[in-house]
């Protein structure tokens, strides 16, 4: 098998991050689910765009998100997702590539527009996702480079993206060029939603041994499981997949391999500024420190620095100095 030129190459959304603070008032007025992530079509989006305040665009997607932070740790990434010929298109470009990462999807010149997450934070820190999903749903097979699928050491897989046809064919296709060439396949469920509308395709996929590390949150392995009690739940899948990580917010989290089973707490921040992309940083440093070959301990808590990190400010992109963190917090 030829040495990885990657550490991980993703699929995911290409989505721009426009943040906002606003009120509590604000997201009854506009009869949002705080806290929640909706999907919403052109209108909507145009409608909940004008109703914020002062804006930040900042590149996002799930996956996008958790390469940004593993090229701040100094991890090989390449992102393979669709935006569209536009002015959020070139912004989501030029971001991901500024951070070191490989992006070369060609971008799509037909409607419908670049997609975008409309989030509202409040003065808790929660944020209210309105997501736009456009042109990232239209993510065709013939966009995927098999060669450079097969030169990752892992595919990192967001479940998001399960939902619309095309991305979902190119996904099942990767996966299968991906564990061809002899590589891992790591799945992020991303929200419970996405699980309710395909848990059996995902199930599907864990019985039959397609996906070598999962990573879920304590509501999406509920969700996959249909087991209530956490720890009902880890029983459930632990054993189907070679390494299970599951995160539970300010409990900490847990991983499990086999027989080895690590546990960490959350790391302390002084505030929680912007909860946007904790799960998708704690994917971040754990893969990392998988890639690296470090025990699941220091892989969890690899995770739960950058987590924290992440919650102390705006947005979904890390601002200090991650690798300089890791070193110091770990050793």
């Amino acid at each position: 098998m030829t040495q990885p030129r990657y550490d991980v190459i993703a699929i995911g959304n290409a989505i721009v991050d426009v943040m906002s603070p606003c009120r509590d008032e604000l997201i009854e007025e506009l009869g949002l689910a705080k806290g929640g992530m909706t999907l919403v079509d052109t209108e909507r989006a145009k409608e909940l765009y004008a109703a914020m305040g002062p804006a930040r665009e900042i590149s996002g997607g799930s996956a996008a998100n958790t390469l940004a932070g593993m090229s701040a740790l100094g991890a090989q990434c390449a992102f393979i997702g669709q935006v569209a010929s536009d002015q959020l298109g070139d912004v989501f470009s030029h971001d991901i590539r500024a951070v070191g990462i490989d992006f070369d999807t060609p971008a799509r010149e037909a409607e419908p527009p670049t997609a975008r997450c409309l989030i509202f934070v409040t003065p808790d820190g929660e944020r209210t996702m309105n997501t736009f999903l456009g042109a990232s749903q239209f993510l065709p097979p013939a966009a995927l480079d098999d060669e450079t699928i097969a030169s990752a050491s892992i595919l990192y897989l967001e479940g998001y993206l399960w939902d619309p046809e095309e991305p979902r064919s190119a996904m099942r296709r990767a996966i299968t060029v991906a564990r061809s060439a002899g590589r891992k396949v790591a799945f992020t469920a991303s929200e419970s939603f996405v699980i309710d509308r395909h848990g059996d395709d995902f199930r599907a996929l864990i019985e039959e041994g397609q996906i070598d590390i999962l990573f879920v949150n304590e509501h999406e392995l509920a969700s996959l499981t249909g087991e209530s009690e956490f720890e009902a739940g880890v029983a459930a899948v632990a054993g189907k997949v070679p390494v299970l990580v599951a995160t539970r917010s300010a409990k900490g989290a847990i991983a499990v391999a086999g027989d080895t089973r690590a546990e960490v707490g959350a790391e302390p921040v002084d505030r929680v500024v912007d909860t946007t992309g904790a799960g998708d940083l704690f994917a971040a440093g754990f893969l990392t420190g998988h890639a690296r070959g470090e025990s699941l301990e220091r892989c969890l808590r690899m995770g739960a620095i950058c987590a924290a990190e992440i919650i102390s400010h705006y947005g979904a992109r890390p601002e200090a100095d991650l690798k300089a963190l890791v070193a110091e917090k770990l050793d």
